[in-house]
């Protein structure tokens, strides 16, 4: 069962002053779509966001209150307002006329990816040169999570100079748990939205048709430290040795998706692998990976992984 406090009181620290709500309605509320209905966490939260946004007659494109400073290894969760320090490592083409620019900013922590919108009418941003940017709002895709810089942003180029971390990890342990969440998965068809579609609707968009995607969300036991880990499309259908064509033929013969997740469960849980990428979040996501022991269950593999 997931534990939803630490979540709630997140949610009421950011809305209590424009909405009359308590930590236990909002545990209350996020426990049942968690626990019992399966929504994914991070679903769950976003949706109670957005609901509180729109009782408090908050625009969802402005901030809800005071924002933290944060590093960018600690951006976990999509939907949070939050102002970093950081340099921008690199400058990408666009791929949309929506977008006006789009590349990588990097502090001592790690990188990560930005959008600033070409309608927001900001400053441009140059490469190597620091910044302090206010009121930009985190986004996901596949575990990768980036931010958004939007019309209420804040840019303030700062004359000092940052070496940018390297966040990238290689871990290892016994595949013991596929998440909620894993399998086939339709995302929202909404330009530059990537949300999970729960029961056909997104939380920002409404109801849609959806995207189909392909993901694994497990957790790797080594013994001393558990490491949760995404593997992407790319990596699910190596991991998986499935692709996204035959995961929806698989689901359309069987009129139900979560047969794909329960395939992805039997080829790979019990198996001992060893991943690399870079930490986002609580997450690992997967860029190579590599099968280190022979086929077992999962109680095995991690009884041997706990003996190492």
């Amino acid at each position: 069962m997931t534990d939803v406090r630490q979540p709630a009181e997140d949610i009421h620290d950011q809305f209590a002053e424009h909405v009359d709500i308590t930590v236990e309605d909002i545990a209350d509320r996020l426990d049942t779509l968690v626990n019992q209905y399966q929504v994914p966490i991070d679903e769950a939260r976003r949706s109670l966001v957005n609901n509180y946004r729109d009782q408090a007659g908050i625009d969802r494109d402005s901030p809800s209150g005071t924002n933290e400073q944060r590093d960018i290894v600690t951006i976990d969760a999509p939907d949070e307002w939050v102002d970093l320090t950081a340099k921008v490592v690199d400058l990408w083409e666009p791929r949309s006329d929506s977008i006006g620019q789009v590349g990588l900013l990097g502090d001592e922590t790690g990188t990560i990816k930005f959008t600033a919108w070409a309608k927001s009418d900001l400053p441009a941003l140059e490469e190597e040169a620091v910044y302090q940017l206010g009121n930009v709002v985190t986004d996901e895709y596949q575990g990768r999570y980036s931010v958004k810089l939007n019309r209420t942003t804040t840019i303030e180029e700062l004359d000092q100079e940052i070496e940018v971390g390297d966040n990238t990890v290689e871990c290892d342990g016994a595949l013991v748990d596929i998440q909620n969440g894993s399998g086939l998965i339709k995302r929202c068809p909404e330009e530059d939205c990537t949300r999970v579609l729960q029961n056909g609707r997104c939380s920002e968009h409404g109801e849609g048709e959806g995207e189909f995607d392909l993901r694994v969300k497990g957790v790797l036991d080594d013994g001393h430290k558990v490491h949760e880990v995404i593997f992407n499309q790319e990596m699910t259908e190596q991991l998986a040795e499935i692709s996204l064509e035959e995961a929806k033929e698989m689901a359309m013969d069987a009129l139900d998706t979560t047969v794909v997740a329960d395939t992805i469960r039997d080829m790979t849980l019990g198996y001992y692998y060893q991943v690399e990428g870079p930490v986002l979040g609580r997450y690992v996501l997967v860029e190579t990976f590599e099968q280190r022991s022979e086929r077992g269950d999962a109680e095995a593999a991690l009884i041997r992984a706990r003996s190492i």
